[in-house]
């Protein structure tokens, strides 16, 4: 089961995802997609590989993959020099790089819409995802969120997410060869995401 307790640890795949409280919204604008993502890049991507993403406009989902002690370790030191974290623990900084990321984007949000409070639902929500099964069954399913939501039609008609960088040759922070990879070819990736995904099994 997902929570909010488990341990980021190197090297391992994990499903991160939250929600705004109540009926708040994330994202009401373009704009806000993009400054959380560019938040995303400054804040996480020297500490973990994105495999998929998914922006809602009021949850997200993220795929990533924790990237190794010594590369964690390496980029922390340099950026922190005269910080000591306990132990120096890969979750605790990744962790933290998270938190610093939804603090930015929540005291951003609240300034431009002049309010005042929590934005995001307790911390963040992280699942392990230990089978590769899954991990493609996964990346399946939240790519399809806005199909699902009837937010638009097709996969491809959805700015906020990460298939169009996978089935196209655009510039992109994503793993791509990685993904297409999983499921052994651009052709057959597009093809498992012609239909809706089986959903029974992925936890909230």
């Amino acid at each position: 089961m997902a929570d909010s307790k488990t341990i980021l640890e190197p090297d391992k795949f994990y499903h991160v995802y939250n929600h705004a409280v109540g009926n708040e919204l994330l994202f009401h604008s373009d704009r806000n997609y993009l400054f959380f993502l560019k938040k995303f890049k400054t804040y996480l991507f020297n500490y973990v590989d994105v495999y998929s993403y998914c922006l809602m406009p009021n949850h997200f989902h993220f795929i990533i993959k924790v990237k190794s002690e010594s590369d964690i370790f390496d980029v922390h030191y340099n950026q922190n020099k005269n910080e000591t974290i306990n132990g120096g623990l890969v979750y605790e900084i990744v962790s933290r790089q998270f938190s610093n990321l939804f603090n930015c984007y929540a005291q951003a949000y609240n300034k431009e819409n002049n309010r005042k409070g929590s934005l995001f639902v307790n911390r963040f929500k992280r699942k392990l995802i230990s089978d590769q099964k899954y991990l493609m069954k996964l990346i399946h399913y939240i790519h399809f969120n806005p199909v699902m939501a009837n937010l638009c039609k097709d996969l491809s008609e959805w700015k906020y997410s990460s298939y169009n960088a996978i089935v196209t040759n655009s510039n992109t922070l994503i793993l791509r060869k990685q993904v297409i990879e999983l499921f052994e070819s651009r052709n057959n990736f597009i093809y498992c995401h012609k239909e809706q995904p089986m959903i029974s099994g992925i936890e909230y």
